[in-house]
């Protein structure tokens, strides 16, 4: 749900920013996140992003190219033969890994992270989890795999995406890049994923030079993973399948191993007894 539609002032007063009445917990309030958060800085570059805000969040003003260059923000490479960007395609952008190597080398060591994973499926009421965490003074980021729960009518997504966590209350959790609050059976359900990505099709045939590619694109499974997903085998039946035959393969898709991991990663600052508790904190509880 995007909140430009809503006057927001008359559901989170600023001066209830860090301790909102009822449920809900936020760390900026609406007002103060229109004003300080900061939107995409470049291609593939949302997890660059989400730490530039949990840095300005905790206090530290850092220089975007600085942050982006600390993350290591990795980018498709268009131009390249479909083999080479399928690869691209599974790494491009950061891992929560990146993020947090990324927000402690920005901050000059000032800050730690603490990845928690969400896949599989855990045990945990995620806006009771999260306000927990935020409460003591920790920020989140969600990495989030937006091929799934895709609202009806609407096209998939071609990436997964990373999110600073601002707030969260009555009606869902708030995030930033963009500016949003979605419910947190939908933030729940894109929080566990399996790491694998949906190339779309006309990628992948745009980028075809004919059958010889198929054999290059067998050398992919030295990889287990690649392997396991039979990419080859995909982009074969793509050509020469009837289109009802693709739709149950991939729903037009290529579906590829990614680098990422679903989950939440919470930052704070060194030295502080919140960063032990986070550092020293438990992984969630599988759900079965």
């Amino acid at each position: 749900m995007d909140l430009n539609d809503l006057n927001r002032e008359d559901v989170l007063p600023e001066e209830s920013a860090r301790d909102a009445e009822g449920s809900s917990v936020m760390i900026w309030s609406w007002a103060e996140a229109v004003k300080k958060q900061i939107q995409q800085i470049g291609s593939s570059a949302c997890g660059a992003t989400a730490v530039i805000n949990v840095l300005q969040a905790l206090g530290f003003e850092v220089c975007a190219d600085v942050v982006d260059k600390c993350v290591q923000t990795k980018l498709r490479k268009h131009g390249a033969p479909l083999p080479e960007y399928l690869m691209s395609r599974s790494v491009a952008g950061a891992t929560h890994q990146q993020l947090i190597e990324g927000a402690e080398m920005a901050s000059g060591g000032r800050v730690v992270g603490r990845f928690f994973s969400f896949y599989p499926e855990r045990s945990v009421e995620l806006l009771a989890w999260l306000a927990g965490w935020m409460k003591k003074g920790a920020v989140a980021i969600a990495t989030m795999n937006m091929q799934i729960a895709v609202p009806e009518g609407q096209e998939i997504p071609d990436a997964w995406h990373h999110q600073m966590i601002f707030g969260v209350g009555p009606d869902g959790i708030y995030m930033t890049n963009p500016l949003e609050v979605e419910t947190s059976s939908v933030v729940t359900q894109r929080l566990c994923s399996d790491s694998l990505l949906l190339v779309q099709r006309q990628d992948v045939l745009s980028r075809l030079s004919g059958v010889s590619v198929l054999p290059v694109l067998a050398q992919l499974q030295d990889h287990p993973p690649w392997l396991q997903l039979d990419i080859a085998g995909q982009v074969s039946r793509m050509i020469y399948e009837d289109v009802a035959s693709a739709e149950v393969s991939g729903l037009g898709c290529v579906v590829i191993p990614a680098a990422y991991r679903s989950g939440v990663t919470f930052f704070a600052p060194r030295d502080t007894e919140l960063a032990s508790e986070l550092l020293s904190a438990l992984e969630l509880p599988l759900l079965h």
